[in-house]
């Protein structure tokens, strides 16, 4: 049977009376150990390996055309390995084995077809047979203790969901959908792997409330807040985060729309008063004059300067 991200406990559409809590009480066995983070924050090394093999991964995912949620459980797979298995240095042959594995485990939860021989070859550097692959396999999946089916953020999304009085049920689907996104892109950021899943999962949808439905934003906020499985202050700070995640890419966009509709005089009259017009552009992002000032709610009421 496929599995499903959203449904990591039952294959029901709807979650049973026991599964929340037993969702919540679990979370934390399918997270990458807690010293991952401090290895991460101290050692140049662990980041790069955990950078390259995202890039490796998403690739993939462009490559063969996969189904976003085979990349996403790649990730959490290897994420949850080397944060219990040390990864040796100068051997860069262990960074694609271990993508290789990953997504061929992830494509195998999700019944999707997976072709080792789309990642090997003269320009991939290495190529491992097929008992080589099963040997690493194994190896994550004793280290993961065998747990396949991950809790992930979107296994909260449903039950978030719920907890929202939504005045019109139809605004669901559109909050789903950008909170989707806001999860995909957040597992790439390491500061979001200090949270638990459900917690980015609200945070997600809290911030797509704030895009979409902003007057309720308030009411969602409370709601979520007084959860009972739910953590305040852990909610507050990957709120915050995940805001600025957001605010990022939307700053970042900005810059190339603005870069890509330069004109040739445009460009000609930069040249001409080259200095004057970068001190002004840097004075002007700085002051947020000549940027359109982003709604930023932050949960404790205070807006961010």
């Amino acid at each position: 049977m496929e599995f499903d991200l959203e449904n990591s406990l039952t294959s029901l559409e709807e979650h049973q009376s026991d599964t929340v809590p037993n969702l919540f009480a679990s979370e934390s066995d399918h997270m990458p150990s807690r010293n991952f983070l401090h290895c991460l924050k101290t050692s140049g090394f662990y980041v790069s390996f955990r950078q390259e093999a995202i890039s490796l991964i998403l690739q993939a995912q462009y490559s063969c055309n996969y189904d976003a949620f085979i990349p996403y459980l790649a990730v959490n797979y290897m994420d949850r390995f080397i944060s219990k298995q040390e990864i040796p240095q100068g051997k860069p042959w262990i960074l694609r084995l271990l993508v290789i594995s990953c997504l061929s485990l992830a494509a195998k939860m999700k019944n999707a077809h997976f072709s080792v021989s789309d990642f090997q070859g003269e320009e991939a550097g290495f190529i491992f047979d097929t008992q080589t692959i099963n040997r690493m396999e194994l190896l994550i999946l004793d280290a993961l203790n065998w747990r396949m089916r991950s809790i992930t953020p979107f296994s909260f999304v449903h039950f978030f969901i719920s907890v929202l009085e939504l005045k019109d049920p139809s605004s669901s689907q559109p909050l789903k959908d950008r909170a989707t996104e806001i999860i995909f892109k957040a597992q790439n950021e390491i500061k979001f792997l200090e949270f638990k899943p459900s917690i980015v999962a609200a945070s997600a949808l809290l911030v797509a409330s704030n895009e979409l439905l902003p007057l309720q934003f308030p009411l969602f906020k409370c709601s979520f807040s007084s959860c009972a499985f739910v953590n305040k202050e852990k909610l507050l700070s990957c709120f915050n985060a995940v805001q600025e995640m957001v605010e990022m890419e939307w700053y970042e966009s900005m810059l190339d729309t603005m870069s890509c509709t330069r004109t040739p005089l445009s460009v000609l009259d930069r040249q001409c008063t080259r200095s004057e017009s970068e001190t002004t552009s840097t004075t002007s992002i700085t002051n947020g004059s000549t940027v359109p000032e982003i709604k930023r709610r932050r949960l404790n009421g205070h807006s961010s300067k």
